[in-house]
């Protein structure tokens, strides 16, 4: 059986703090960071740093959700799969992901999810616009925010990690910033709504103003555009690895990146049917290792 302490961890973190962790099972803040710090004792090394504003995974707090994460959202994939066959899961889900993060990751995984569950009836809309899920016309979104937001259960699929970078070409054109101040002598590129941008620094956190060089509502027009030199952007890693593995864009300010608090969500209303839950217990599988 998967340890009910290393379940505890994984909702914290989920959750986004004890005491929202606490509320999601009934119970005390305090007997939520005593059971925490029980897992801890048993594991010889602190998890998380905890601050009056947010929790920090330690590193031995990200290895171990590193490590865990993908057995536990592994061993709930298999038990839908098989509750499926035997239950026949089918039926209509709806789904609304981001485009570019749908195009890239939540579309490469239905073909698998689709041939275990030949009867569920998918449809999937890919937008940057905000979709009420309480209006009931989706059954699940994937949000990339800091919680999956009032009313809704959010399952964390991972962390949104976010850096600035730019291509070589405008930084030759233009200079590299040599502080974040410099910014504001630069070309920023950035999706309707995504400034200003709320970053962590060595001095902590802190927020920069702006505005885009080019309005936009895709975050893809965002990316082709910082590749084709037009500008500075705070893009996720998810996006833009390939780019920056092979020269395209390259990181400014690498002791800037975005909040950690940011993740990766599949949101659905309270009391899902089995078939949403199942498709979520499959991009969890899937999608979150590689976050």
């Amino acid at each position: 059986m998967f340890d009910p302490d290393y379940d505890l961890f994984l909702e914290i973190l989920a959750a986004g703090s004890i005491s929202a962790a606490a509320r999601r099972r009934g119970l005390s803040p305090p007997a939520l960071s005593k059971r925490l710090m029980r897992l801890e004792d048993r594991l010889g090394a602190r998890l998380l740093q905890r601050t009056t504003r947010r929790l920090v995974l330690t590193p031995a707090g990200r290895d171990l959700r590193d490590t865990i994460a993908p057995i536990r959202a592994a061993l709930a994939d298999a038990v839908a799969r098989i509750a499926g066959r035997q239950r026949g899961i089918g039926g209509a889900v709806r789904v609304t992901a981001p485009t570019s993060f749908g195009r890239m990751h939540v579309v490469p995984a239905l073909p698998a999810f689709l041939g275990a569950h030949p009867d569920i009836d998918l449809a999937i809309d890919l937008s940057d616009a905000f979709v009420d899920l309480l209006e009931g016309r989706h059954d699940l979104a994937i949000r990339i925010a800091r919680s999956a937001g009032p009313g809704l259960i959010g399952h964390r699929l991972g962390t949104s990690r976010r850096v600035l970078c730019a291509a070589p070409a405008y930084l030759a054109q233009r200079g590299a910033p040599r502080s974040l101040a410099e910014l504001a002598q630069h070309r920023l590129l950035a999706a309707d709504g995504q400034l200003p941008w709320r970053l962590e620094g060595p001095a902590g956190p802190v927020t920069h103003p702006g505005r885009s060089r080019v309005a936009t509502n895709s975050s893809e027009v965002v990316r082709e555009l910082a590749v084709g030199g037009c500008g500075i952007a705070l893009r996720s890693l998810w996006d833009v690895a390939d780019a920056l593995a092979d020269g395209r864009l390259v990181r400014v300010l690498p002791d800037y990146a975005g909040s950690e608090e940011v993740g990766v969500f599949a949101v659905h209303a309270p009391d899902p049917p089995a078939r949403v839950l199942a498709l979520v217990a499959h991009l969890s599988a899937t999608i979150g290792p590689r976050l």
